[in-house]
């Protein structure tokens, strides 16, 4: 029988009756996990009020939340509550992706445990978690998240979200891993949907779940935050890493003159990208942490990436500066590493919580802000022949816009209510946005650059193209600010009650 016909029979009285806990610990092979029965919960909300006032979390932040449900149309309308806190995976993808390893899955009982005392506030559970269960305080710089009142349960006491529930529609059981993988990989009624995550929370859904039902809110779409710090820090790595391959490139090409100083340059941008990356973590003294799990953890990596592209960088622009041999196999390991170090940023965020980011586009589109902001820094330093790397940024340019298109092109012609939402976004509010962004982005890089470039090559500092290339770098700059500002406060995450629709819809 599937989970939920195992359920079905018995859950009802023996929740009424008290058996909210098992009558023992998990075994061999077992772990606890929560059973949530939508038939039950009448979506008062104690729950939430139990577990806050027993973690002492402030009312901003809720470690278990409650949702709602719609569908069907009128008069046959329908509206279900969904209780959920943390689902306490076989896999969980905020243990594999945090880069300072503060998770951890208990063997002994399968709860996902997270140490605040660990945790350096860089946020990036709260984006692995295709159910946004961890949690940002502000006021600690942690995130925090349901342990299914582990102190509770070690005393053999239900954890208090359960206890509170007055329906009886919270339980805690016991399962067996092996399995529950079975079952959530059949997709199973009563499971959720099979993903990387697996997680183990087990619903009973409503006897007449209507085939479209969704999140009551799925369609209120708001502006995400937009995360200055990791704009900043994006967006000017990629500018350092495409001026060193650059200038990298020119060298080989045989300008052996004039690249100390941009490489200089250059080297302080990316020094000012590090620094500013620090601001967006809750905790920036313990920063080093973020090296621990390079292993596992695409933040790790890129911090380790351009920790290492950075020490090459200052070396190959010493090299430069005092004209010593050996730059071209310095500058050709610097180029990897800058390389290596964007597509690293933009694995961070493939994660399946945010769909518009889950993409191979956005790996392109980091390395064409690279692409388009290094010729020009070189352009505007004056070294090589303006009108290549005029042609080059205007290509690189181009191939940006393209890729915008089909991002927005995705978006709208998409099922996903996420991406839907997100091309709602872009065509409403911030449409004038995108609308600018696209401007700045072909003056700054096609229109001035090839202007300024058509009287020939620089003949030094002096000479007015050079100013108008200046001022072509900081629009094109100023672009992929805003570029990357939409790319983050335009993306709509998942719902905590997304994964599970699609079986809520086969189960009707």
């Amino acid at each position: 029988r599937t989970p939920r016909e195992a359920g079905d029979g018995a859950h009802c009285g023996a929740a009424r009756a008290g058996a909210r806990m098992p009558g023992r610990a998990p075994g061999p092979g077992e772990q606890y996990r929560f059973h949530v029965d939508m038939q039950l919960c009448i979506g008062c909300k104690c729950c939430v009020v139990a577990c806050n006032e027993q973690n002492g979390n402030p009312a901003a932040i809720t470690w278990r939340r409650v949702g709602e449900i719609e569908g069907g149309f009128f008069p046959h309308a329908t509206r279900s509550f969904l209780s959920m806190g943390c689902n306490h995976c076989l896999e969980p993808t905020c243990l594999s992706g945090c880069p300072v390893d503060a998770y951890a899955k208990d063997p002994a009982t399968g709860i996902v445990q997270h140490s605040a005392e660990a945790c350096i506030g860089c946020q990036y559970c709260t984006w692995n978690c295709s159910y946004g269960v961890p949690q940002y305080n502000p006021e600690r710089g942690v995130v925090g998240k349901c342990d299914m009142c582990h102190g509770r349960l070690s005393l053999g006491q239900a954890p208090a979200c359960v206890s509170a529930c007055p329906e009886g529609a919270s339980q805690i059981e016991i399962v067996r891993a092996a399995d529950w993988r079975a079952a959530a990989a059949a997709a199973a009624p009563g499971t959720p949907a099979a993903d990387g995550s697996v997680s183990t929370t087990r619903l009973t859904l409503p006897a007449r779940m209507a085939p479209n039902a969704r999140p009551r809110d799925v369609t209120h779409v708001r502006p995400e935050p937009p995360h200055w710090p990791l704009i900043v820090m994006t967006v000017l790595t990629q500018l350092s890493v495409g001026a060193f391959v650059t200038i990298w490139l020119l060298q080989l090409l045989g300008a052996a003159s004039g690249l100390g100083r941009p490489a200089v340059v250059s080297l302080t941008v990316a020094a000012v990208a590090l620094a500013a990356a620090t601001l967006h973590l809750g905790r920036p003294v313990y920063a080093y942490r973020a090296l621990r799990m390079w292993r596992r953890s695409w933040l790790s990596r890129e911090v380790l990436l351009f920790a290492a592209f950075s020490a090459v960088a200052a070396i190959y622009a010493a090299l430069l500066w005092l004209r010593l041999p050996g730059g071209a196999v310095v500058g050709t390991l610097t180029a990897l590493l800058g390389i290596a170090g964007v597509t690293a940023s933009a694995c961070i965020y493939r994660v399946p919580s945010r769909p518009a980011w889950d993409t191979p586009y956005t790996v392109l589109q980091f390395h064409l802000t690279a692409g388009v902001l290094g010729p020009l820094f070189a352009a505007a330093a004056a070294v090589g022949d303006p009108r290549w790397l005029a042609l080059a940024a205007a290509g690189m340019a181009g191939a940006q816009v393209v890729l915008l298109a089909l991002c927005v092109f995705r978006c709208i012609a998409s099922d996903s209510l996420e991406l839907r939402g997100t091309a709602r976004l872009l065509s409403t509010v911030l449409a004038g946005r995108l609308l600018a962004r696209g401007i700045l982005l072909g003056l700054g890089a096609v229109v001035l650059p090839l202007a300024a470039s058509s009287a020939g090559p620089a003949e030094g500092p002096a000479k007015a193209g050079h100013y108008v290339l200046v001022v072509a770098l900081v629009l094109a700059t100023a672009a992929e600010i805003l570029g990357r500002y939409l790319f983050f406060v335009s993306v709509v995450p998942k719902h905590m009650a997304a994964p599970y629709l699609p079986l809520a819809s086969e189960a009707a």
